[in-house]
């Protein structure tokens, strides 16, 4: 397995990279690979105040639905559009589509997250 090490990995499938101010957050390859191919992504609601582990949105397949957790605390920013048309955009490159984008109340707190070596020992 090939993680991107620009990136940090929450042992729930989700990864962040911060970009500036915010951070983007999307599911890893191997969360999708587990879901199959994905129907839905969503019940994003930007504006939402979360906690680290809350639950920010859901991806559902064909075959199962998942809770998409906040990786910080922050505000929720943004949701992907385009993922309301093209939910399987994450199928064909998890790492480079992301779902939502959250503004941390402490970007240092990525630093708690696991890396790539990290994350790959968990599975």
């Amino acid at each position: 397995m090939s993680l991107p090490t620009d990136r940090k990995y929450v042992a729930s499938h989700e990864w962040a990279r911060l970009d500036g101010d915010l951070v983007v957050v999307g599911i890893t390859d191997n969360a999708q690979e587990q879901l199959g191919d994905l129907v839905y992504v969503g019940d994003v609601n930007v504006g939402a105040e979360l906690q680290a582990g809350e639950v920010a949105g859901v991806v559902e397949s064909v075959k199962a639905a998942s809770d998409i957790y906040a990786p910080v605390a922050g505000e929720v920013v943004e949701f992907n559009e385009a993922l309301n048309d093209e939910p399987n955009l994450i199928n064909d490159a998890p790492y480079d589509t992301w779902i939502f984008k959250i503004k941390p109340v402490n970007p240092a707190d990525l630093d708690d997250l696991l890396d790539a070596a990290g994350y790959e020992a968990s599975l």
